[in-house]
């Protein structure tokens, strides 16, 4: 009987060539609202992308910093709690912060699978190579999708790590969001957790200057989506006329951008055969970020049938690592 041996790398493509018509359908849904609104994924273009990337530099923007804080000091205790041979990062990126729960997973000697997902195949190639080197042995089955959408593509297998990191989980309104940690909650064994970055309840005066940067970086961000519009669509937007917005707010308890017109201008957008009336002020919303307690991460686990195992924060408890198994499963050992 053959042996087959498996590839180190194993790519899966999910993506369709309907990126544009997704785009299309957010903005003509979005933008004939009462509130307009653009979902914050259109954000990541090339030059929104390296935005974010010196966003994440900036003194104010403390996010990035607390999370790598936490890996830094709690990633081995996370490793031992869970005891994975596999970890699934959702949105993976290049895997820079990764490697914190890599390096405790091979010291352990329990180091098999990494399963990156994200919507860049270029960038899971390069980090699979790369990784693959660092960890002799290792075997990456990258999965090229939408975690909103393609979550299905995911393999099987187990004991793993499913990591969804960076408060992404935020930018969800609470039902979308609940449901996403339902289907995510899907992909766990009784002996598997999920790792949830969410950024926490603090002073409005930071959280504000963490999104509307003395730099101005994050203005340029928010102002890149309107070009992203103007390339893709067909439209016409006069970037420059629309001011940045950052607010938070306190009774949803999260941060919203918005793009506000600074005078009264019709757009068209030829792609869409759509013309857009803004009066001057009107907004259209780009983003929500929801800020955390424990306690609405524990409501938010338990409607969708998780249940919070642990919570790490930083020094400063700005920012915190969760984990979070099926309800009811035993966590006992295997």
């Amino acid at each position: 009987m053959s042996h087959v041996t498996q590839p180190p790398v194993v790519i899966d493509t999910y993506l369709d060539a309907g990126a544009e018509r997704r785009l299309a359908e957010d903005v003509l849904d979005g933008l004939t609202r009462p509130l307009k609104e653009i979902p914050p994924k259109h954000f990541y273009d090339a030059r929104g992308s390296e935005l974010f990337d010196r966003i994440c530099e900036l003194p104010e923007y403390y996010p990035t910093r607390a999370e790598r804080e936490i890996l830094e000091d709690r990633a081995a205790d996370i490793v031992a709690a869970v005891q994975p041979v596999e970890l699934v990062e959702l949105g993976s990126g290049s895997a820079t912060k990764t490697r914190m729960l890599l390096d405790e997973m091979a010291a352990s000697g329990r180091l098999a699978r990494y399963i990156p997902m994200d919507v860049s195949e270029g960038v899971v190639r390069e980090s699979a190579e790369i990784l693959c080197r660092e960890y002799p042995g290792l075997r990456v089955h990258g999965v090229i999708g939408d975690f909103e959408r393609h979550l299905s593509g995911v393999p099987d297998g187990g004991p793993r790590l499913v990591a969804l990191l960076g408060g992404t989980i935020g930018n969800f309104p609470p039902g979308t969001r609940r449901r996403l940690l339902r289907e995510i909650g899907g992909l766990l064994g009784p002996h598997d957790a999920l790792l949830l970055g969410t950024d926490l309840v603090k002073d409005p005066a930071v959280l504000e200057a963490a999104y509307d940067d003395a730099a101005g970086v994050t203005a340029q961000f928010n102002r890149n989506l309107l070009r992203v519009l103007n390339r893709e669509l067909g439209a016409d937007f006069d970037v420059e006329a629309f001011e940045h917005v950052a607010f938070y707010d306190s009774e949803r308890e999260w941060i919203e951008l918005r793009l506000r017109a600074a005078r009264a201008c019709t757009v068209t957008l030829g792609d869409l055969h759509l013309e857009v009336d803004f009066a001057a002020g009107e907004e259209i919303r780009t983003e929500i970020s929801a800020k955390f307690t424990p306690e609405r991460l524990k409501r938010d686990y338990a409607a969708a049938g998780l249940e919070l195992a642990a919570l790490f924060t930083d020094a400063g408890e700005r920012f915190a690592l969760s984990l979070a198994r099926p309800s009811g499963a035993q966590t006992g050992p295997r």
